[in-house]
């Protein structure tokens, strides 16, 4: 038995799904166990119990949120098969991402003014924790921005409709996920000192 063009996407689609899951559960283990260390270092002498997080990291959180947010509207609006209104929402997100990565940066730079560094003789085992795991949390998040690259070359190529969305799926998928782990992220090390 032969399947229709419209069983074979979801099969497909099904699969996709499947190895996107498997590759999130990774690397939340990988966070999973940096929070861990974390937690088990906070026992250290040297460590920061007053340190406060930059302001810039509080606006990063407010972007990728809205990121996520343009996103889950890009994903809606093709599913109705509004063309021009998924163009802009994707591109807005591609901005929040981009504003995000930014503000990541900025963040470092007010933890340096606040006197604390990173790496070397002058560094201290909690900014180096931040650092790591924000660095970490960049490179995934840059995976985002690339599926989000890929998912806009293919949205001008026309290549998505109201029945055909899969890569805008699981790439909106992928970027609420890294959402998720920024949240959580942002609030452990925000609460837990």
């Amino acid at each position: 038995m032969e399947l229709t063009a419209q069983e074979q996407y979801e099969r497909k689609a099904k699969s996709y799904k499947l190895l996107l899951l498997f590759g999130m559960v990774s690397i939340l283990m990988i966070f999973a166990g940096f929070t861990s260390a974390y937690v088990v270092s906070k026992s250290r002498p040297d460590w920061l119990k007053d340190f406060v997080l930059p302001s810039a990291f509080i606006w990063s959180t407010l972007s990728i949120l809205l990121g996520s947010l343009t996103f889950h509207m890009a994903l809606k609006t093709i599913k109705k098969g509004e063309i021009k209104k998924t163009t802009i929402f994707l591109l807005s997100t591609l901005f929040l991402g981009l504003l995000f990565v930014f503000l990541q940066f900025k963040g470092f730079d007010q933890v340096i003014e606040q006197g604390y560094f990173f790496t070397g003789s002058n560094s201290n085992v909690t900014t180096s924790f931040l650092y790591i795991v924000v660095l970490v949390h960049i490179v995934h998040l840059f995976g985002g921005i690339i599926s989000l690259l890929i998912v806009i070359y293919n949205h001008f190529k026309q290549k998505y409709n109201p029945v055909q969305y899969l890569g805008i799926e699981l790439s909106a998928y992928y970027w609420h996920f890294m959402d998720f782990i920024w949240i959580y992220l942002f609030l452990f090390f925000y609460f837990f000192k």
